[in-house]
């Protein structure tokens, strides 16, 4: 079983040959749609458009579903929705160069109905025109979610009229960098004119613009406010709804506080006129619950409703803002620990943010879920070789792992196949649980997120999102069936150079080349290289010596029978184009890439 788990997973990552298909030769479609046919000749005028909107084809494509026809004579999109009309024209344009559309006809639609990505603008603070350009590249690639976490322990950035000293005490802190403040537990906050003060927040207006600016791209935006944890900027203006009484160094909200719903009550109310998103997330994450085993008020509370221990106070809270969003007809999302509640209504929507296995159990439990397992999809971690790579939040998740993760277990096998991403390791398994045939479906889709801790520039946001969120976008749209690791890097490179000439900083795909091997039993093993871009070749070394132009190529596995050092570097046209991959495989036995999990960083 586990050599065949080993095979899967080298067939999904690691191929014969790092070379793709030219990115000339037909249009690079990202996502990869259901069906393509491509066809003779050249629209020369796809302005001529003729649109059939009609319900009728909600049977066959769904509500954001399409089917584009492309001939010499002009273009004709049909579509349930004008959502499905939209994405149409996304993928017309990536059919079009020099003014001319390549005849197709294609019929698409999505995998998942949640295709998300996430920015923390809270840790620190980015301006609406970034994100309009960040919301303008996630409609390009068919995200329709937009997860906007604008409350932290680090900065609040959403004026409350009820709460004026969220903005005026917690928008603003004493210092950009994160190590300093946080790390080193400054976590002092200051006006807005203090000398050194770093942060900001949106005006309302602002958050109506970002929010019809979305819109218009098909995009829904979610705000999240934390509850009960990540609250210190709430503090710093408001103490009393802390259970110490305290501003600086605690994090949560007093369970057994009134004043804690009254405030959650009023801040919602004004959130909500802002949001016109149905979902709406209340965080629900890491709460330490230190301070509420010492606090009085909590002890009573617990003891008053027969509750066992401190996570039943976190199922109090989280069941009594529940109530508050539902009583305004909206839905609460978490992340996953929101599970950990019995009575949670099943309207609810959980984030799998903790490896999958909370995910797994989620979709089992029959709640909505959403995949974006931090080892595997958070964009804040390296994306090549950490030694030398700009400072990151901790982990390694290139391009390719992100493309090989599987959001719907639905055996053993695939999630011990994810596990061996997650864990750079491989685990038996019969000791993982998948999600059942029938809860497939709650799997509602996937997310990308970026955390900020070490992103401070517009610049470095944009290096850490791009080209990695193409990987989600097609994890997201493309049917399982049809993911191809080796046909999205082609077409990945392609975009990676098109979004750049957009303006956009995006990562020129220079990690180091992937060295797995196969053992083969009897002292020998197969040994596979690949690499991230499409229109390299993979040059190594047996000898110990650097690669050059003029080593040996790699042009498909090859067996060892003794212990080998290789040293592997991609080179395109002549010139070296990734850090330098060294390792050392011992001969009859299997190894894998390493990429240490958040954990143990």
């Amino acid at each position: 079983m586990l050599k065949r788990l080993f095979i899967a997973v080298v067939v999904l990552v690691f191929t014969f040959s790092c070379k793709g298909m030219a990115s000339d030769e037909l249009p690079a479609l990202l996502p990869e749609p259901v069906d393509v046919v491509f066809t003779e000749g050249w629209c020369g005028n796809p302005d001529n458009l003729a649109l059939d909107l009609n319900e009728a084809y909600t049977k066959e494509l769904g509500n954001e579903g399409y089917r584009l026809k492309v001939t010499r004579k002009g273009v004709r999109i049909e579509a349930a929705t004008e959502a499905g009309a939209f994405y149409a024209k996304q993928t017309l344009s990536q059919l079009t160069k020099g003014g001319k559309a390549k005849c197709a006809t294609i019929t698409d639609y999505p995998r998942f109905s949640y295709r998300g990505f996430h920015l923390d603008v809270a840790r620190h603070f980015f301006p609406k025109e970034e994100i309009f350009k960040l919301l303008d590249e996630a409609a390009r690639y068919k995200f329709n979610n937009f997860h906007f976490h604008l409350t932290d322990n680090c900065g609040w950035r959403i004026p409350i009229d009820a709460y004026p000293l969220l903005i005026e005490k917690g928008a603003y802190r004493t210092d950009s960098d994160w190590t300093r403040w946080y790390v080193r537990k400054a976590r002092t906050f200051c006006s807005k004119d203090a000398p050194g003060a770093y942060g900001g927040y949106y005006t309302k207006d602002e958050l109506r613009e970002i929010v019809s600016y979305a819109s218009k791209l098909h995009i829904n935006v979610i705000p999240e406010i934390e509850f009960p944890a990540h609250s210190g900027s709430v503090f710093a203006g408001y103490p009393e709804l802390t259970c110490t009484g305290e501003s600086v160094g605690h994090g949560e909200f007093c369970p057994a506080n009134e004043d804690v719903y009254k405030f959650a009550d009023a801040v919602l109310s004004e959130v909500l006129e802002i949001f016109p998103s149905k979902t709406i997330h209340i965080g629900c994450d890491e709460a330490t619950r230190k301070d509420w085993a010492s606090c009085p008020k909590c002890q009573a509370l617990m003891k008053s409703k027969g509750m066992k221990g401190c996570d039943e106070l976190q199922v109090y809270l989280i069941e009594r803002i529940q109530k508050i969003l539902e009583s305004k007809g909206r839905t609460m999302a978490g992340w996953d620990e929101i599970i950990s509640d019995p009575n949670l209504n099943s309207t609810a929507i959980s984030y799998s943010y903790r490896g999958q296995k909370n995910g797994i159990k989620s979709a089992n439990k029959g709640y909505r879920t959403v995949m974006c397992p931090g080892e595997v999809l958070y964009l804040d971690w390296y994306q090549a070789d950490p030694l030398q790579e700009r400072k990151a939040m901790g982990g390694y998740s290139p391009i390719w792992k992100m493309y090989g993760f599987n959001p719907q277990p639905s055996s053993p096998e695939e999630t011990a196949a994810n596990e061996l991403l997650i864990q750079s390791k491989r685990v038996y398994s019969d000791t993982v649980g998948f999600i059942r045939p029938e809860n497939l479906d709650n799997v509602i889709g996937v997310q990308a997120c970026a955390w900020t801790e070490y992103i401070e520039s517009p610049e470095h946001l944009e290096y850490m999102i791009f080209p990695r969120i193409l990987a989600v976008g097609e994890l997201a749209w493309t049917p399982a069936e049809k993911l191809d690791w080796q046909g999205f890097k082609a077409r990945m490179k392609y975009h990676r150079d098109q979004i750049a000439e957009r303006g956009i900083n995006a990562y020129d795909l220079h990690d180091y080349p992937k060295i797995t091997a196969e053992s083969l039993g009897n002292g020998r093993s197969m040994v596979y290289m690949d690499c991230e871009q499409a229109d390299g070749n993979i040059l190594y070394t047996l000898d110990g010596s650097d690669p050059s132009a003029e080593s040996t190529v790699y042009s498909g596995p090859f067996e060892i029978s003794d212990e080998a050092s290789i040293k592997a570097q991609v080179f395109i046209d002549g010139k070296a184009a990734s850090y330098i991959r060294d390792t050392r495989l011992e001969a009859g036995k299997t190894t894998e890439p390493t990429f240490p999990c958040y954990w143990d960083w």
